[in-house]
């Protein structure tokens, strides 16, 4: 597993260099069938990170084939969960607040997940049951190797106990639901910091312990948490369906993800 994670460590990396080299340039934006934004980065991102992982001849679920039919991947049970760029929208708005999303999925669960962030040179690498990182000043110099990542890394979480119980909102996407679940945490903690971010870099304020919880009572898709999920494992936190009340599970027929909380 620790192999697998180092492999896809560097195909994060590169994924991201492939974004950052449209990221300054004069890009434009095409758009998909919801109008959400969808670049030459996305795409470039994609098949630089496929040349690493179809190397293992595992399968690999992405939002780029999201189109695979159920009947075909509902026998995987190990697979590539691939969010090439995670923060589209971020990524318009070129405020750096976007990532490059890598999770290994097996029997419905997150074990393993990359989130490189490329603006800030940033890695965070969790797997579940051994421990999450974060590696900050990322470049090629760094080492790619799982164990070696851990060596050098924070391990998350970090102790911070002097700050206030702090929640997690989302940038781009917010809700009554949401904003109903803050007043209820202030019933309980007092006044609370509210910290907006994109990306699945919310997931990773909770994973870090700057952030107490995350609720998410909007739509997302599984390639949205699936990496991220592995990390706040790591970190032996967890996303909880709304739902269901159990842990968040992968590759359903409907990729779409219910509402959930991460803490």
């Amino acid at each position: 597993m620790k192999d697998l994670l180092s492999l896809a460590i560097k195909a994060a990396y590169q994924g991201g260099l492939e974004i950052l080299e449209v990221y300054n340039s004069d890009f434009t934006v095409e758009h998909k069938d919801d109008k959400s934004p969808l670049t030459l980065a996305d795409k470039r991102a994609h098949l630089k990170i496929v040349e690493y992982l179809e190397t293992t001849e595992i399968p690999i679920l992405s939002e780029e084939g999201r189109s695979i039919p159920f009947d075909e991947r509902s026998s995987w049970r190990r697979f590539w969960m691939v969010d090439p760029l995670d923060g589209t929208k971020e990524f318009v708005k070129r405020n750096g607040e976007f990532t490059v999303n890598i999770a290994l999925i097996e029997d419905g669960q997150a074990l393993g997940g990359v989130i490189y962030v490329p603006v800030k040179n940033e890695l965070y690498v969790g797997l579940a049951g051994v421990g999450a990182f974060k590696l900050e000043n990322y470049s090629a110099d760094s080492p790619s190797d799982f164990d070696a990542v851990a060596a050098v890394g924070k391990a998350l979480p970090e102790s911070n106990k002097s700050r206030p119980y702090t929640a997690v909102g989302s940038r781009s996407h917010k809700s009554p639901e949401t904003e109903a679940f803050f007043d209820e945490l202030k019933k309980t903690h007092g006044e609370i910091e509210v910290v907006s971010m994109g990306s699945s870099l919310k997931i990773c304020l909770v994973a870090e312990g700057v952030a107490d919880v995350y609720p998410r009572f909007a739509p997302t898709m599984e390639w949205d948490t699936a990496a991220g999920h592995a990390i706040v494992r790591g970190a032996g936190k967890e996303i909880i369906d709304h739902t269901t009340r159990e842990p968040m599970k992968y590759n359903k027929e409907n990729l779409l993800n219910n509402w959930f909380i991460v803490q």
